[in-house]
């Protein structure tokens, strides 16, 4: 009888724990759902925002300070494709149809999600700890005080400069990764460059190249938001605002794997319904 009741005790305990988890997860998100409505209502307020010292430092923190690593990155990414895959290509003598894998790699996936996960380590990170940092040492309490709203202020400029950017930043990760798969193929392989760009021309679209720039503005907007939330929920001390600049680059991370996913479904269903299929690189 006491083992059952024992049983029956630990069952209602972890029935009780899952509650209590499910109920503040709930409220988490909610008040995340609030954060957003909040951001949403601050665009409405431009001069709040639109200044010099705040989106205009923003830009060029986001986007010209991290435009040298994304390129590099994104040439090597090309590099390494080209790499792995001239051999499997040229079992078959179609090498030079390679240059349109890569490419169209790049452009439509590589190249966006890349970019994404390099700004949510550089900017995103940055963005959580400087706001964590304000929100430890009170800065953000006493601009609420002195009447000012600390998300048209911080969060709104700073959130519009990841979105804006990584347009940008997403394209010059594609010229370069596609840089790099040309220096591999055609200088160190010796394969035709004519064919290369003929084969790339042929096997990209427009379609493609919005493809990859669309998702790249969600990527952008997820980073800006969940960074800027983590650091305005930051808890006290040094270890907190560590642990929300971690939980901002995880959780980017992971919405941008998941985001990928799920735009990659529906706009490839798309481009089959607009065109009727999809061109093989090997048709």
């Amino acid at each position: 009888m006491g083992a059952l009741l024992s049983i029956s005790m630990s069952i209602a305990s972890a029935i009780a724990n899952l509650g209590n988890v499910i109920i503040v997860k709930t409220a988490e998100f909610g008040e995340f759902v609030h954060f957003v409505s909040r951001i949403c209502a601050g665009l409405l307020s431009p001069r709040s925002w639109l200044r010099r010292d705040r989106l205009g430092q923003q830009l060029f923190f986001v986007g010209t300070m991290s435009m040298p690593v994304v390129m590099l990155t994104g040439g090597f990414i090309g590099m390494i494709l080209a790499f792995e895959g001239y051999r499997q290509f040229q079992t078959i003598g179609q090498e030079a149809r390679l240059g349109g894998v890569i490419n169209l790699s790049m452009v439509k996936q590589i190249g966006p999600v890349l970019c994404a996960v390099m700004l949510a380590g550089r900017v995103g990170c940055s963005l959580a700890a400087e706001l964590g940092s304000m929100r430890v040492t009170e800065q953000l309490d006493a601009m609420r005080a002195m009447g000012s709203d600390p998300i048209r202020v911080l969060v709104v400029p700073r959130v519009l400069a990841c979105v804006l950017m990584i347009p940008g930043l997403t394209i010059a990760s594609n010229l370069f990764g596609v840089l790099g798969g040309w220096l591999v193929i055609t200088k160190f392989y010796g394969a035709d460059a004519a064919q290369y760009f003929r084969f790339s021309e042929q096997f990209i679209s427009w379609y493609d190249i919005m493809n990859g720039l669309t998702k790249s503005v969600f990527f952008g907007g997820a980073i800006g938001i969940i960074s800027c939330w983590k650091g305005f929920e930051c808890k006290a001390g040094a270890a907190g605002v560590g642990e929300a600049t971690t939980n901002a680059f995880v959780t980017s991370f992971l919405t941008i794997i998941v985001m990928s996913l799920v735009l990659a479904k529906l706009l490839n269903d798309v481009e089959y319904w607009l065109y009727g299929g999809v061109q093989s690189v090997f048709g």
